[in-house]
């Protein structure tokens, strides 16, 4: 019984036609979903309700435990057709606190297309990830789970083109520049004091390369703290000395050497791959100037991308852990920030990955990176309420996932969209 004044936690069974469950490569099917205030009770086929529950019938759906996205940026709106302004423009131009308004609305849409989780890996102005992420555990906001990183760890120089001196101080806003083991050491630990559940590392940035003795005290001192690390790596070099310190995901890793492959599996390290669709090559078209230099844009898009869906098929081939990323931080005409953030998930399927890897990679496998299995990535006892509803089969169409039509998380229905019904 309540203790008194306190209510007892609400009863709800959903019903679905399907259900995946985020292990299983089958469908459940007569899924029925028993939860208890925040939390799942039972899951099963044609299990019995008990009386007095709230039923949900969503009818001809897919249930799946809600998406996560392992590499996302919920203060960062960049227009892309804007040349030249790239990440340097909202940092100079806008405060935290309005990033982080910003960020309570893309929030909002990545919940409504049922991401129900994020790691927010920096980018994100001082701390403005952590005032985003109390906010929506405090309810004053809905938006999805945060996994935090505060400001990234970086070289000098930040992720920033070369700065004029007076114009320096700017990178401080968004990175923490380090140079030396102790400044690395220093640095996570002023992020652990600034709420960070995780640490986001530059470990190149165009001008410099962190060493391998910076990185190692890094991740030794965030594995203390059971803080997991994300490496940011684009060129051969970083990725070897990110996989050789021990980073539990490798973010981007463009090229991904084979002599990397092995360790990173004998590691268990994760590649949160961040490839978008062939398609999004086609911006290019869209954009006024020179015809030839669009066209050659356009080429050298569509190159990369690729190659990109390259490594992936050689990752998987040889057993190397994947964690869905969107790293989505531009202005996509036409689609919210879910939306755009689900559709690079789907593009997964272009490298020839299967749909269920796919659904994995953005459930249980996101889920374990963020070390949070204990709580979302799965449909199962004991884990929070966090669902979506898709028309479809999501095992034979990834495309279903862009037809949400039903999201609940901690056991709060967040979007019903579901046709209305003649009476």
């Amino acid at each position: 019984m309540p203790s008194w004044g306190q209510t007892p936690p609400t009863r709800t069974a959903l019903r679905a036609a399907r259900l995946f469950d985020g292990k299983s490569d089958r469908l459940l099917p007569d899924a029925v979903v028993l939860i208890e205030g925040t939390t799942i009770q039972a899951v099963g086929s044609g299990l019995s309700i008990p009386p007095g529950t709230r039923v949900i019938d969503l009818g001809d759906v897919t249930l799946l435990p809600g998406l996560i996205d392992a590499h996302s940026h919920l203060l960062l709106d960049v227009d892309p057709s804007n040349e030249g302004g790239g990440l340097l423009t909202p940092v100079a131009q806008s405060s935290t606190a309005e990033r982080a308004l910003l960020g309570a609305k893309l929030g909002r849409e990545m919940l409504e297309a049922g991401v129900t989780t994020v790691r927010d890996v920096g980018n994100s102005g001082v701390n403005g990830d952590v005032a985003l992420r109390n906010a929506i555990q405090r309810g004053w906001v809905q938006g999805p789970r945060i996994s935090a990183c505060t400001r990234a760890l970086a070289p000098q120089g930040g992720q920033f083109p070369t700065l004029q001196p007076p114009a320096q101080p700017l990178i401080e806003q968004e990175y923490v520049t380090v140079s030396g083991v102790e400044e690395a050491r220093r640095a996570v630990r002023q992020a652990l004091v600034d709420g960070a559940d995780c640490i986001k590392v530059i470990v190149d940035n165009g001008h410099n390369l962190l060493s391998l003795e910076e990185l190692k005290v890094i991740v030794e001192e965030a594995h203390r703290m059971k803080r997991p690390v994300a490496a940011h790596t684009t060129t051969d070099a970083s990725i070897r000395i990110a996989v050789q310190a021990g980073a539990d995901s490798i973010e981007h890793g463009y090229s991904l050497p084979d002599d990397v492959l092995a360790p990173m599996v004998r590691k268990r390290i994760f590649l949160v791959p961040t490839d978008g669709p062939m398609d999004a090559c086609d911006f290019f078209d869209t954009q006024t100037g020179d015809a030839e230099r669009r066209r050659q844009m356009k080429e050298r898009c569509r190159k990369n991308m690729a190659r990109a869906q390259e490594r992936l098929r050689r990752a998987v081939a040889a057993g190397v852990r994947i964690a869905a990323g969107s790293d989505m931080y531009t202005v996509m005409p036409g689609m919210t920030r879910g939306q755009a953030s689900v559709k690079w998930f789907v593009a997964y399927t272009e490298a020839g990955l299967k749909p269920v890897d796919i659904l994995r990679a953005a459930t249980v496998n996101a889920a374990e990176l963020l070390r949070m299995q204990d709580q979302v990535g799965s449909l199962a006892p004991d884990k929070r309420a966090d669902l979506l509803a898709v028309e479809g089969d999501p095992l034979k169409d990834l495309q279903a996932l862009m037809q949400v039509r039903f999201v609940m998380k901690d056991g709060q229905v967040v979007l019903d969209a579901r046709p209305t019904r003649s009476p």
